[in-house]
């Protein structure tokens, strides 16, 4: 075979040419003919590389699904146009004026509960409470949310936790409104962020910054706080770290499992009939705050948002067992979840949604495959 030579693909940084990682005496001796079969056989890297062409799990847990489109049909267009007008002009002025009415009811009542009952802190949180609660109720019925939950409604009790699988921010609004529960979240900029350090902050809740490595310590140190404490709101924690399509799950954090209390898991499941619950992140071009904002507009201007949760039974530290055993155990209420909510388990960290590959990776795949395509020309 004759030296091998450079297309103009190959200049590309991220195609660089196989000669690079070639011994130099390699490349001046002929070979014989290499056939087709004979490169197959030599490349489970273009095994691995199809495989993940073809099932590409990780990405399919954070793209969204559209529907299957139904109203092409001479039948059924006048009647999805006549929809369209229902849900625009009709339904969605409705649900502004309930979700307005709502802030109007809660920050009449909130402002005075926070400012004039600072001395009186037991009764200021149950009141705030109870408030956080009710507008989260309007935000849902803005939505024409219909949520059934299954199983017994948490209460506050010390030393225990709560975990959920993550598809969206509303998954919190729509646990809030049945519980007032105290979330670990990322923090966020704009409206989202001016929500969080006002009136989330009067629940209990526990802000971080995922970019921020010093975070994770201070996270850790509050959390063991608020779980050892006897008047605080029932901790929410999203183990997953961020949101997926309600398909899958992805891996669990171990840091709710790491607190030696009860962990009693939640199972989120939203059916799609009338619209995708996803949050797509990713496919955001705008700031944070306007993705969502368009997310909230999206389920806003829908029939209406359908939704099942399932409180599960707790788990507990079995007797003789050590909390590093216990944490260990964070996988079987991953499986809890999917098994209930009818969602499929992947071996990913969903933090790789926010990553790219390091150079250092891809440099070892590329010199991998150099090698094998050596090895097998020199048994020729």
């Amino acid at each position: 075979m004759s030296k091998l030579t450079t297309s103009s693909s190959e200049l590309d940084l991220d195609h660089p040419n196989i000669e690079d990682y070639l011994p130099s005496d390699s490349i001046q001796q002929p070979h014989a003919k290499l056939r087709l079969r004979d490169l197959l056989d030599i490349s489970p890297t273009l095994t691995e590389a199809a495989g993940a062409i073809v099932d590409d799990s990780f990405t399919r847990c954070f793209k969204s699904n559209p529907p299957e489109p139904w109203n092409w049909n001479i039948y059924l267009f006048p009647l999805w146009c006549l929809g369209v007008v229902v849900r625009y002009g009709i339904l969605f002025p409705v649900r502004v004026l309930v979700l307005t009415l709502g802030w109007i009811i809660f920050l009449s009542c909130y402002i005075p509960v926070h400012m004039l009952l600072k001395g009186h802190d037991k009764l200021r949180k149950r009141l705030e409470r109870v408030l956080v609660e009710l507008i989260c109720s309007f935000f849902v019925a803005s939505w024409t949310g219909v949520v059934k939950y299954h199983g017994p409604r948490p209460c506050a009790r010390p030393k225990q936790v709560f975990v959920a699988n993550h598809t969206s921010m509303i998954d919190f609004i729509v646990l809030e409104q049945m519980t007032a529960f105290a979330v670990i979240m990322q923090k966020h900029p704009g409206w989202v962020g001016l929500l969080q350090s006002t009136i989330l902050e009067s629940v209990g809740c526990i802000w971080f910054n995922r970019s921020e490595a010093k975070d994770r310590e201070i996270v850790a140190r509050k959390l063991r706080e608020h779980v050892e404490g006897t008047d605080n709101n029932p901790l929410l924690i999203f183990p997953e770290g961020t949101c997926v399509n309600n398909h899958y799950t992805v891996m669990f954090k171990k840091g709710a499992f790491e607190l030696g209390a009860t962990v009693c898991p939640i199972a989120i499941k939203y059916n799609k009939i009338f619209v995708d619950a996803f949050w797509n992140s990713r496919k955001q071009e705008f700031s944070i705050q306007t993705s969502f904002t368009t997310h909230l507009l999206q389920l806003m201007t829908s029939w209406a948002v359908v939704c099942d949760v399932w409180y599960l039974e707790p788990q507990n530290m079995k007797p003789g067992e050590t909390a590093i055993e216990f944490a260990e155990r964070f996988d079987m209420v991953r499986s809890i979840i999917s098994v209930r909510a009818g969602l499929k388990m992947v071996p990913w960290d969903g933090y790789l949604k926010y990553s790219r590959p390091s150079p250092k990776h891809r440099e070892s795949k590329q010199q991998s495959f150099a090698e094998s395509v050596l090895r097998r020309l020199e048994e020729k």
